[in-house]
């Protein structure tokens, strides 16, 4: 054993601990991961952006302190920018594009000692369920390189999920931190709104549905990285409710008894697959031995005018992200510079009106409302995270004929409404507790009340102590990979 396979086998509080105790430098530390970098991802694609020299002149300037001193990081290739570096957001559109600024996230997780070591993949723009973008390639699973890691933050999950890293950088502005969490067996947390700044260059991108936070192995990771980044930036439209206590105090406390509603049923009624929908009854089944009231009980006012309505922004969303880039880097994207779902996504954005707009965001505040009506009942909504077990890599991919395609293929495997949790505001999270026969992760979704974390992070935490998953380790994971082995066995 190597001590980079050693390291590989730790979360990020583990390895920060042998840092503050001596027993590893912060530069063991990172070299360690590139190391493990350098032997996974010909496999996996996980690592789009390479930034080893970036970390290494980062040590040279000082010890890092903070919680996570010295752990290496990987930063997802969206939203998140670091002045003079290598910014594409997935897109041939932005190949050449260098950032001329450093994002308040950034700095936050520098100031908590974390160390970047370079970008990982995305579908462009953050666009689908997968990671298979034109200028990046297909992005694998860990768990079986054949099969998708969903997305957008597919990258960063694939990344954690192999041990090249113990947690990364991920956003959500539909479930793009929870289906990759799911789909690469990793617990993922979606913060309240507002929790952590967007700024300097943004304040509440796409009506507050979009969030920053991590793909985690552990409960504890996701409260710390959420204590060091939390707290509004000076200009800020809003801030999140203030926490009672750090998070980290929340992970090992007793939930009390919690009253948890759960269903099966994605928004037409259907049920999903069956192996997501074994995995809810085997979290009910779980829930109810750990003490909780679990009711079957459909979440309330999920109805065409709703569907319609996010449809709406999503598309208002895509023209106003084009509309953004082009405006930065003053011209418009070309004819073979987006990929062919971006472009249809682009299209229909443009023919939407302001009021249109505005009218979808006056339906999705009322049924706001009626979600924070149904929680005043209960602690948290249970249903499976992912419609289907991870696809096929290929299957969720566009062409110019079917531009299409990726959307209505993707949309089959994320049924159930994560995006809720976006449009409310709510913090979320899927929990690693099932695998099906395949050796495919299969994780469950839990949203909860506007504002706690907490209670979130305390049963997260049961549900990690009595069903513990990192000890589960996928094939193309770093204490099992052979170094030189071109094959990744």
């Amino acid at each position: 054993m190597t001590l980079a396979t050693d390291l590989a086998g730790l979360d990020a509080t583990a390895q920060a601990e042998l840092v503050h105790s001596g027993e590893v430098s912060a530069a063991e530390l990172v070299d360690a991961a590139i190391e493990r970098i350098e032997r996974l991802n010909p496999q996996l694609n996980a690592v789009a952006v390479p930034m080893f020299e970036y970390a290494r002149d980062a040590l040279r300037t000082g010890v890092p302190s903070g919680p996570f001193a010295g752990v290496p990081y990987l930063l997802k290739d969206l939203v998140v920018e670091i002045e003079g570096t290598p910014f594409h957001e997935g897109s041939l559109f932005l190949r050449d594009h260098v950032s001329s600024y450093t994002s308040e996230l950034v700095t936050r997780l520098q100031r908590a000692g974390l160390v970047v070591l370079g970008r990982t993949s995305t579908p462009e723009f953050g666009m689908a369920p997968t990671c298979e973008s034109a200028l990046y390639g297909p992005t694998r699973n860990p768990w079986d390189p054949a099969y998708s890691t969903s997305g957008s933050s597919g990258g960063s999950a694939a990344a954690v999920a192999s041990g090249m890293v113990p947690m990364a950088h991920g956003n959500d502005l539909g479930g793009s931190l929870r289906f990759p969490a799911a789909a690469c067996g990793l617990f993922g947390l979606k913060p309240t709104r507002a929790r952590v700044p967007l700024g300097p260059e943004y304040g509440d991108a796409v009506c507050g549905w979009a969030v920053e936070h991590a793909l985690t192995v552990s409960v504890r990771d996701s409260a710390t990285l959420l204590d060091a980044t939390a707290g509004p930036m000076l200009g800020d439209p809003y801030p999140a409710p203030p926490l009672a206590r750090p998070l980290l105090a929340e992970v090992g406390a007793d939930p009390g008894r919690l009253r948890i509603a759960y269903s099966p049923r994605t928004p037409g009624g259907a049920l999903g697959h069956r192996d997501c929908v074994a995995a809810l009854d085997d979290a009910v089944g779980l829930c109810a031995s750990l003490g909780h009231e679990v009711v079957e009980a459909d979440l309330p006012g999920l109805d065409d005018t709703v569907g319609a309505a996010i449809g709406t922004v999503f598309d208002s969303a895509t023209a106003w992200i084009i509309g953004y880039w082009a405006r930065r880097l003053g011209r418009r994207p070309g004819p073979d510079e987006l990929d062919p779902l971006t472009r249809a996504y682009w299209e229909r954005g443009r023919q939407v009106s302001a009021a249109d707009h505005l009218l979808a965001v006056t339906d999705l505040q009322a049924f706001a409302r009626a979600v924070a009506r149904f929680l005043t009942g209960f602690d948290a909504w249970l249903t499976p995270t992912m419609s289907e077990p991870p696809a096929l890599l290929g299957e969720i991919t566009s062409t110019r004929e079917e531009p299409l395609r990726a959307a209505e293929r993707g949309a089959s495997t994320v049924a159930y409404p994560l995006v809720v949790a976006n449009i409310t505001g709510n913090p979320a999270m899927s929990v690693p507790l099932s695998w099906n026969a395949a050796g495919l992760p299969i994780g469950v979704h839990f949203l909860g009340r506007f504002g706690d974390e907490a209670t979130l992070l305390r049963l997260a935490a049961q549900l990690e102590e009595a069903r513990p998953w990192a000890n589960r380790r996928a094939p193309l994971h770093a204490t099992l990979v052979k170094c030189g082995d071109p094959q990744g066995r």
